[in-house]
């Protein structure tokens, strides 16, 4: 029998389209020194070049064994992940039984879609073993935040559902990726996928197996929409831009951008008063745009109004977006940070802890520590918040066992900026006592000899093997060695 071209172009895709079984094990921040336990989920990817298989990356985080099943077969291999972006969202697992790849055509990536472009969504939703095809139209395109990393990045909203287990899947139209399912909307018929050019980006940092990142400037910026606000800084009738109030400590943009200059244009694409610049004809999305399209190490030129005077800069851009957040948003594959001494447990704040609330986390976590997250920026003599997470109870430490989620100012009066302050604090002080104090100037009085005999101790009885986390150890600022 004869098949239509058409019918050819839907086998070849269906057969690039694969199911992913991953079973990950979470940590537990507030025992850091401890796992949850495993647990399965599975998600959806796309054979491409090089033998590869593009997939999210939340459906392979904190992963410790990977399976894939090609669409209509029954065999399941045995994958790795090879590269994992969580800021896009994206990964690459490898095969090593190259029989995976047997009679199956790669798929490859397109160009960015087209507003009202009819596109087609290929993956496992739950509730079934087999693919699942669906058809939807592309209804925006700008910037959005990614609910895996909470990067602000480029994404194309559909009107086709994108549910559990679709996650990886590809989002198809002329036969080409233009974008990866990742995310729903959370309204009917609302999805997400990440666009071509985001992919493209993600595949081309791969190149050399190693994922550099999205970079980003560091900075915090105001819009500028109010006339008094343009008048107040000097700007012309003609002028436009975005103010810059604050940049974060070690940004690639310090000692050259400062607080109160007015960013006027990027590479030479004028920014408007809301932040915006048209990245295609009667398209507009965030400034950012134009940073995350180049590399790290890559260089941009700005053009400042700084004291009603334009200046000329060359920025190298050097830090991944998200950097240098006070409260860092959710980490995955790495172990959390923590210290112990005296029964007392320290940890800097991060999204990942707040989460141990539970899912209504916003309203359930302490007030002050969810401020820190939404609202808190980074100082040169503030880069972490440091929280007494808990005390282990024990004779040395009695009256202060309630003591929990403090946040630290202070250890043997020196300023705690970082958590490798406070092991320091107390690993150099000579006096007699130990002194903790919190945001609320609350303290904590522990003799120093008593400490030193009994911390081990504690330890033991908690079932606790390190005091502190693996990047803790051999510390130079600390000069520990345990």
């Amino acid at each position: 029998s004869i098949i239509s071209p058409l019918a050819w172009a839907e086998i070849d895709i269906k057969e690039a389209v694969v199911k992913i079984y991953a079973v990950n094990n979470r940590y537990n921040y507030y025992e850091p020194w401890q796992m949850r336990g495993q647990r399965q989920s599975s998600g959806s990817g796309i054979i491409i070049t090089g033998k590869r298989i593009l997939t999210n990356a939340h459906v392979v985080a904190d992963h410790t064994f990977i399976q894939v099943k090609r669409a209509g077969q029954a065999k399941k291999y045995v994958a790795k992940a090879q590269i994992v972006a969580h800021e896009c969202d994206l990964a690459i697992l490898k095969v090593e039984d190259d029989s995976f790849f047997d009679a199956v055509a790669p798929l490859r990536i397109g160009d960015l879609a087209q507003v009202r472009d009819k596109v087609a969504v290929y993956g496992f939703p739950v509730g079934g073993d087999e693919l699942a095809i669906t058809e939807g139209v592309v209804s925006r395109i700008e910037h959005h935040y990614y609910s895996h990393s909470s990067a602000y990045l480029l994404t194309c909203q559909i009107d086709a559902a994108i549910n559990p287990g679709s996650s990886g899947g590809a989002v198809v139209k002329d036969e080409k990726i233009v974008g990866v399912a990742f995310q729903g909307g959370g309204g009917e018929n609302i999805g997400y996928m990440v666009p071509a050019p985001v992919i493209m980006h993600f595949l081309n940092d791969i190149k050399d197996n190693e994922y550099n990142g999205i970079p980003g400037l560091s900075i915090s910026i105001q819009e500028m929409e109010n006339p008094d606000i343009r008048s107040k800084y000097k700007m012309t009738a003609k002028q436009t831009g975005v103010l810059v109030n604050n940049i974060y400590p070690d940004s690639a943009v310090s000692g050259q951008l400062a607080q109160k200059d007015v960013i006027l244009s990027i590479n030479n694409k004028n920014i408007d008063n809301d932040g915006t610049i048209e990245f295609r004809k009667n398209e507009r999305t965030s400034l950012a745009y134009i940073i995350q399209n180049k590399y790290i190490n890559d260089t941009v030129k700005i053009k400042i109004l700084r004291e009603g005077k334009t200046l000329d800069l060359k920025i190298k851009l050097t830090e991944p977006v998200n950097f240098g957040r006070l409260v860092p948003y959710q980490q995955y594959d790495r172990a959390p940070t923590y210290y112990i001494i005296g029964g007392l447990v320290f940890e800097p704040l991060t999204e990942n802890f707040l989460k141990e609330w539970g899912r209504n986390w916003h309203n359930d976590a302490p007030g002050n520590l969810v401020n820190y997250y939404y609202h808190g920026e980074p100082l040169n003599d503030r880069r972490q918040i440091v929280v007494l997470v808990k005390v282990l109870a024990d004779e040395i430490n009695v009256g202060y066992h309630e003591w929990r989620n403090n946040v630290i100012s202070y250890v043997n009066n020196r300023k705690i900026s970082t958590i490798k302050d406070l092991a320091a604090a107390f690993e150099e002080h000579q006096g007699q006592y130990h002194i903790i104090e919190d945001e609320k100037e609350y303290k904590i009085i522990l003799e120093k000899e008593k400490v030193d005999q009994n911390s081990a101790q504690i330890l033991q009885r908690y079932k606790i093997t390190n005091d502190r986390s693996a990047d803790l150890k051999g510390d130079n600022k600390t000069g520990v060695e345990k």
